[in-house]
């Protein structure tokens, strides 16, 4: 039997050496859990890890085997997957590992060729509306940093931390808090899962747009492609991602039950990476063991009941355009594996509730408000420039909503920024909201309202603005049967790692509604 063991250790002590030291009888050991505290660096306290291992005191022990898989005949018709993000991915694999091939549909180009599309559009602001930031094989967490951040409970999570690994992954993103895989390295992550897909006879496609869904009887049946092709399946998995929106217009011409849900807008905020780390880590920061700073505030206006908090925060990163629309911009952020960049940068949104800051309450009034935002962020770059660059003004012009003379600092953004009131393309409450945000967070972290600190707009795309409403028990669509809405476009997930859990469940239910696993 392995026996598990908790420590708490300095940051700079070798883990190696301390069990030898103090656990001479441990054998052979696995990492299960580490996780950083470094709350008390600011003040002087050395930051610790937190370890969870599991140790082998004799020969004859063995760590506990994970289950096999058992292999079921390949269905009639092959369960359709549309997207080919981690939503999509992982309900390939789960089915596949099942010995039941899948047809893939990804409306964008395979990971190894969407940088050349990407890198068009960031130098010269030529957009492939397909194939972009958005949309292609990985989907949007492509190229938003690879984090694997997730606060959903669920006993997937562990299972796709390993296939991960598995698919090339760094073996500490099985048991480290909050792995991070880097745009640079999740690349080649997706091509391998994608490869071994293929290797078990599943089908994918890309550059093969859906454009819309054949149903019979409220029955999803199969899927049209923009080329015209019919392909049928008793299962379809809509993994499409947030961004999909032509698609939300479509599912509402044949009544697919939706609602309208709340969601989050508003702006990056970029600092100078080291200034971050000094804030985070203090005499700590330069330590070779310590990485880039991370951190993350929220604050609640309990009079309007409204949230506004950071996301998606990328240390040693890039604010990146990310937009699908010619007339529109949209900002987003990234960071390699090394998060060796100058700055650091995070999503401030403010919470948007769909009952009441949408003026029209029909279902795609969301999406409307997200379009008006990015379309004015698009004309002030007009105005100012080609339409590539993105608005930008200092925390601190911000703050006093006034611009100065002086120019901004420099930014990591590889389509370039330039000087505007980025409050005007926003409606008040979020201008209000994000103000006192601020404050508050300026408070938590002193020193946040910075000089060198750039609010870059506009963060549109946290979430899909619409949940489609599925059964609790067999995630089918609850207005038509075989289909499964999955991952983010669906209102079910957060990130890559929830997205990729959500699409294992839509894969158990497909076994399930075949009779194949109870």
């Amino acid at each position: 039997m392995s026996k598990k063991y908790q420590f708490q250790l300095e940051f700079d002590v070798d883990l190696d050496v301390y069990i030898k030291k103090t656990h001479p009888e441990v054998l052979e050991y696995r990492t299960i859990s580490k996780s950083l505290d470094a709350r008390g660096a600011p003040r002087g306290k050395k930051p610790v890890y937190l370890y969870i291992i599991e140790g082998l005191t004799s020969k004859d022990d063995q760590y506990p085997q994970d289950e096999g898989f058992t292999k079921f005949l390949p269905l009639k018709n092959r369960p359709i997957i549309i997207g080919a993000g981690p939503g999509g991915l992982f309900c390939a694999v789960r089915l596949a590992e099942h010995g039941v091939p899948s047809i893939i549909l990804e409306r964008g180009d395979e990971a190894s060729k969407r940088m050349l599309h990407i890198a068009k559009f960031w130098r010269y602001g030529e957009l492939d509306p397909e194939t972009n930031v958005c949309y292609g094989e990985g989907g949007a967490g492509l190229f938003s940093d690879g984090k694997l951040i997730t606060r959903i409970k669920s006993d997937l999570v562990s299972y796709v931390m390993k296939k991960f690994v598995d698919f090339g992954a760094p073996a500490d993103t099985a048991y480290v808090s909050n792995p991070h895989l880097g745009s640079n390295k999740i690349r080649g992550i997706i091509t391998h899962i994608s490869n071994w897909l293929r290797s078990q006879n599943c089908e994918i496609r890309y550059n093969s747009k859906v454009e819309s869904l054949i149903t019979k009887d409220q029955k999803v049946i199969g899927v049209k492609l923009q080329n015209g092709e019919d392909l049928y399946s008793d299962h379809v998995i809509l993994a499409t991602g947030h961004s999909a929106q032509e698609l939300y217009g479509h599912l509402g011409q044949i009544n697919v039950a939706m609602k309208a849900k709340d969601f989050a807008v508003g702006v990056r905020v970029e600092h100078p990476r080291r200034y971050i780390d000094q804030l985070q880590h203090g005499k700590f920061c330069e330590a070779p063991e310590m990485q880039s700073a991370r951190y993350r505030l929220s604050w609640h206006d309990k009079w309007t009941d409204r949230g506004v908090y950071s996301f998606c925060m990328c240390p040693g990163g890039f604010v990146l355009s990310s937009g699908t629309e010619k007339e529109g911009i949209v900002v987003n952020g990234m960071s390699n594996y090394a998060r060796n960049s100058h700055w650091s940068n995070a999503a401030l949104v403010v919470s948007v509730k769909s009952e009441t800051d949408l003026k029209e309450k029909d279902l795609m009034a969301g999406l409307r408000f997200q379009h008006e935002i990015e379309e004015k962020a698009f004309q002030l770059s007009k105005k100012h420039g080609t339409g590539r660059e993105l608005p930008a003004m200092t925390i601190k012009e911000f703050m006093t909503g006034k611009l100065n003379d002086k120019p901004l600092p420099k930014s990591s953004s590889p389509s370039g920024i330039f000087k505007a009131d980025i409050r005007q393309i926003f409606p008040a409450f979020i201008v209000e909201h994000l103000k006192k945000g601020l404050e508050e967070f300026n408070r938590d972290l002193p020193g946040f309202i910075h000089e060198d600190g750039l609010l870059i707009a506009p963060e549109t795309r946290t979430s899909a603005p619409l949940t489609i409403l599925r059964d609790k028990e067999t995630l089918m669509s609850q207005s038509h049967k075989g289909l499964y809405p999955c991952g983010e476009g669906a209102g079910y997930a957060g990130g890559i790692t929830s997205a990729a859990v959500d699409g294992v469940k839509c894969a158990l239910s497909v076994l399930k509604q075949e009779g194949l696993i109870k």
